[in-house]
């Protein structure tokens, strides 16, 4: 059976200065000047290595496998001086055979490039490209006969259920690297009862009366075996979880999940955190879906690249509805359509078996500053074709942005689009968002149509009592968001909507709200610890558990004799009380306002069903400076 080493510590780096130093990876060498503006990190070659002793094995019935879970964004993978793997593609699972090239000891040398050229994507977009060996590495030793290791970093198995009446009929193919294989397959439930089994490389099995995968209510996996059998012993296995469902989209009436309305709302991610890039452990994939889970979401797009296998899982098994994209974005380039198509079948192949994908992301914002529109649109009808060959059972989404009219061709050509829209930030008028969607939706009433990234920066450190476009205050973020929530009610036929962005996330070519190199549209800080205001509006949309959430609690001293205090609950009546004494007591739904009288300093208290929260306001004469953004010499105000 297999045997998975991982081998993450006591690398040797060779970074941009030439020194040699000891790292365990994950590791990116971005990690501090890929977050510090100026659009100057370093982008180029770096070289790992590591040596390691011979792995146990038997030469004459086992092979040995290294495996890389992301390195971005090219690697050249040598081993004793022989070439063993060469891999374009920064966010993707690869492999090689490295057993004819082993020795009792073993040096192994990976040089990772993420420079500027014409042919791997990314290379133009608002988010750092973090050199690195990011993901775990792994020694994998296995049966000669195994299942397939080879194609595209895939799991050799690939699960499809659909459902008839109350069954289950799941068709299970493994793809065993020998001729006549005999192969047995059990499929089990959560509690791991056997609930069918059967033989062959390709065999439907039913489960009676099947336990659905039904979004974040009641998110049910089950789980295939499948092992490869050699004279009745079992010398290769492999196994995976999945979930019955079914899900459609329709243009009039939005996301169905298992013949039932499910409005999708949520939100997008990016993978990166401060002082650390995208090298994350498992802790960190475990906070921020804790996060996002808090806030009530049910989709999220994983945006704008493949992300790490075990996030997948996680949604999996916390029922988030996910779009899941390849990094074709920004600027097309005619050299770069091999890799497109090879990140497609890395993203397909690997992630197959989630049900927590429901839809293929072709591209994003791939209009902003291409040249050459044909090859495009054909670059984009390969892709889609591509999806459709190679899964059937989902539908292909790409995200056009606001100078992509709704008559761009490039949005036609996914089954259904969505827009990544800022209106009310970059350019004046919320209002603006029901113009557009309304105009949208009449005059094509049968293309399903979704907002695929919407927000305003908002700095935790800036405040205002009348907030504006363009001031960055944490105020007018909850103001935008306040107003896009009322937005979508208002069009209940949009097939999702996804926040940009869950958390904010490292731009090096960015200088905005007094940060260089940060995107700061996040609900939630770059370190995670602290969730703005905004936050609070969308889990009073969108969670049931109850809370109460005084808004405006980090802006203190407020020049104002009367200011006004807004509540957001999920819960139907609000009592604020202001120095010990109750000031009003009021009936609403989601966000409340008081006025309240300021006088030196005040303390206010929140009280909604059995949730009570705090805050401390204080009156002063002339307002506090530090709240205010100050004016940078940068002429840098966005990425483009």
């Amino acid at each position: 059976m297999r045997r998975i080493e991982c081998i993450n510590k006591g690398w040797n780096f060779c970074g941009p200065n030439k020194e040699w130093t000891t790292v365990n990876v994950p590791h990116t060498w971005n990690a501090i000047d890929g977050q510090d503006g100026g659009n100057d990190y370093w982008r180029g070659s770096c070289q790992y290595t590591k040596e390691f002793d011979l792995p146990q094995f038997d030469p004459a019935t086992q092979v040995v496998y290294l495996e890389f879970n992301g390195v971005n964004a090219t690697a050249d993978v040598t081993l004793n001086g022989a070439k063993v793997a060469h891999h374009d593609g920064g966010y993707s699972t690869f492999r090689a055979d490295i057993t004819s090239f082993l020795k009792d000891k073993n040096l192994l040398e990976v040089v990772v490039d993420n420079g500027v050229n014409d042919r791997v994507y990314p290379q133009k977009a608002d988010f750092t490209f973090y050199g690195g060996i990011y993901r775990d590495v792994n020694l994998m030793v296995v049966s000669k006969s195994h299942f397939d290791l080879d194609h595209f970093g895939g799991p050799g198995l690939k699960v499809t259920p659909t459902l008839v009446g109350t069954t289950g009929k799941v068709q299970v193919e493994s793809y065993p690297n020998v001729k006549d294989a005999q192969v047995q397959v059990v499929l089990t439930d959560r509690e791991g009862n056997t609930v069918a089994t059967g033989t062959g490389t390709n065999v439907t099995l039913d489960i009676e009366n099947a336990h659905l995968w039904d979004g974040v209510k009641d998110p049910y996996l089950y789980r295939a075996t499948v092992q490869l059998l050699e004279n009745g012993v079992a010398v290769d296995e492999v196994t995976t979880r999945f979930g019955v469902r079914t899900f459609k989209v329709d243009p009039k009436k939005g996301f169905f999940l298992n013949g039932r309305s499910y409005p999708l709302h949520g939100v997008s991610r990016h993978q990166d955190r401060k002082g650390i890039g995208n090298a994350l452990t498992r802790a960190h994939h475990d906070e921020d879906m804790d996060l996002i889970r808090e806030m009530g979401a049910n989709t999220v797009r994983l945006a704008h690249y493949q992300h790490d296998q075990y996030f997948y899982d996680l949604c999996d098994e916390y029922g988030m509805v996910v779009w899941a994209e390849i990094p074709y974005i920004s600027e097309h380039m005619p050299n770069g359509r091999e890799n497109t198509i090879s990140q497609m079948k890395e993203l397909i192949i690997q992630n197959y078996n989630h049900p927590c994908i429901v839809t293929w992301g072709i591209s994003n914002e791939i209009t902003i500053s291409t040249k050459d529109n044909k090859d495009m649109l054909e670059n984009h009808r390969i892709l889609n074709d591509l999806c459709h060959e190679m899964d059937p059972t989902r539908v292909t989404t790409l995200a056009c942005y606001a100078m992509c009219g709704p008559f761009n061709r490039s949005a036609h050509i996914s089954d259904i689009v969505s827009w990544n829209l800022y209106l009310g930030w970059y350019v004046p008028g919320l209002f603006l968002n029901d113009w557009w969607i309304k105009f949208f939706h009449t005059v094509y009433p049968n293309r399903c149509l979704g907002y695929s990234e919407y927000g305003c920066e908002g700095m935790p450190n800036l405040h205002s009592s009348k907030p504006r476009r363009g001031d960055h205050t944490e105020e007018y973020q909850a103001v935008y968001h306040e107003f896009m929530l009322e937005c979508f009610k208002r069009h209940p036929y949009m097939w999702s909507t996804h926040v940009w962005n869950m958390f904010d996330f490292a731009a090096d070519a960015r200088d905005q709200g007094g940060e260089p190199g940060m995107n700061h549209k996040g609900l939630v800080t770059f370190d995670r610890k602290t969730k703005k205001d905004s936050f609070y509006i969308y889990k009073a949309y969108w969670s049931e558990v109850p809370f109460v959430h005084i808004a405006g609690s980090r802006y203190v001293d407020r020049p104002e004799k009367v200011t006004t205090v807004k509540v957001y609950t999920n819960q139907p009546k609000v009592a604020l009380y202001v120095n010990g004494k109750l000031l009003e007591e009021k009936t609403g739904d989601k966000v409340f306002t008081f006025k309240v009288e300021l006088n030196g300093e005040t303390q206010l208290k929140a009280v909604a069903g059995d949730c009570t929260d705090t805050a401390k306001l204080r009156y002063v004469s002339e307002p506090n400076p530090a709240y205010k953004l100050q004016k940078s010499s940068s002429t840098s105000a966005n990425w483009v």
